[in-house]
């Protein structure tokens, strides 16, 4: 007789795949919006620069 496949179990690690990518995903959008994309080492504060004729 063959083993029945565990759903519940596969159901649960998509879920929790989902979570995690979801997850990095926000951690990635909070980081672009609170600075530039090279890790935040500028020197200046959070301010808006103005725009350059």
């Amino acid at each position: 007789m063959a083993r029945r496949p565990n759903f519940d179990y596969e159901k649960r690690q998509r879920e929790i795949a989902k979570r995690k990518k979801k997850q990095e995903k926000l951690e990635r959008k909070a980081s672009r919006k609170s600075g530039d994309s090279d890790g935040g080492s500028d020197d200046s504060p959070s301010v808006p620069r103005e725009p350059e004729p």
